[in-house]
């Protein structure tokens, strides 16, 4: 008897293990050399199914005036840059509700966190080891600067690829070892 394995099973372990606040700093810390020891300072803003457009992302988080986007796929998307302008839109339209007295029709500026978009790779397709995609590539005429850039930084988190990412984040190692254990027992189960 064969027993399905759930299709969404990468993306469920990936938001369970990374929704937890150590996990999430220690990630947060090999990705930018940073050594936080608090994981009480993440504040998570995940979106879960928004009303409009029935987005939800995988995780997100402040920490040190940065909004932390991190997205897991197993498969390529080059329409990630737009779908994070859904997200940052969203999750800044509720920073400033929250965090300010400030309108955004007022003179006085609103200060913002800065974004920073991470997408953890590890599916079956050839790809670098990173790769930036640009919302601006998007955009049907190229011939004009863009007005509006987001970039996101796909990392390849497969076995032989960002080795030293894992090493500084134990968890993400653990999780591409499971990934790679269903990848391998997929073959003859």
């Amino acid at each position: 008897m064969t027993i399905p394995i759930k299709r969404t099973y990468k993306d469920t372990v990936f938001r369970l293990l990374f929704s937890d606040a150590e996990n999430a700093l220690s990630l947060y810390n090999a990705l930018g050399g940073t050594d936080y020891k608090d994981s009480s300072q993440l504040e998570f803003n995940t979106l879960e199914n928004a009303i409009y457009m029935n987005i939800k992302n995988d995780i997100s988080f402040l920490i040190s005036d940065t909004l932390n986007l991190y997205e897991h796929q197993s498969t390529i998307n080059s329409n990630i840059p737009l779908r994070n302008l859904f997200y940052v839109s969203d999750l800044l339209q509720k920073y400033v509700k929250l965090n300010s007295e400030k309108s955004i029709y007022g003179v006085p500026l609103i200060p913002l966190p800065n974004p920073r978009f991470m997408v953890f790779y590890n599916g079956t397709e050839n790809f670098p080891e990173r790769k930036v995609f640009k919302l601006s590539d998007s955009f049907i005429r190229d011939d004009l600067k863009p007005a509006l850039e987001l970039e996101v930084l796909v990392i390849n988190v497969n076995p032989g690829f960002n080795e030293d990412l894992k090493k500084k984040c134990p968890i993400l190692r653990d999780y591409i070892t499971y990934v790679e254990c269903i990848r391998e027992n997929k073959k003859h189960m």
